[in-house]
């Protein structure tokens, strides 16, 4: 039986960032589109990213802010898949080194959902990738 996607796209690091930031411009027509036709998640692994991030002074605001913000704002939320079964997925991702985009894209592809990135690589691999 072939998955089909639902209706939840995830955004990738950086795009929550630009979110927050109010970065609209720097969306592709593509993403701009599924952000208002989706609904809106994020791994945890976003919030761990953001975290590191914010650790190693390349963001000034701290995860939780971001987070909070984006719940308000655009009604971002959690997805709370296993974390067994997201690194399940993960174990078949052999074309990138990167943790972070390696989870982050595991966790989309349980389900099929849309993955709002500019990042090539996962473009390239993920077919439910948008930019």
């Amino acid at each position: 039986m072939e998955r089909t996607r639902q209706a939840i796209a995830y955004l990738d690091t950086h795009v929550v960032v630009w979110l927050y930031a109010g970065e609209i411009t720097r969306l592709g027509t593509k993403a701009k589109q599924a952000i208002e036709q989706h609904d809106l998640y994020f791994s945890p692994l976003v919030e761990l990213e953001l975290k590191y991030l914010h650790e190693v002074n390349k963001l000034t605001v701290n995860a939780n802010d971001i987070l909070k913000e984006l719940a308000g704002t655009i009604g971002l939320k959690i997805r709370h898949n296993s974390f067994s079964l997201v690194t399940n997925y993960a174990l078949k991702m052999s074309w990138t080194r990167d943790l972070f985009d390696r989870l982050i894209t595991a966790e989309a592809a349980i389900h099929n959902d849309l993955l709002i990135t500019s990042d090539r690589r996962i473009l390239q691999h993920y077919e439910y990738a948008v930019w």
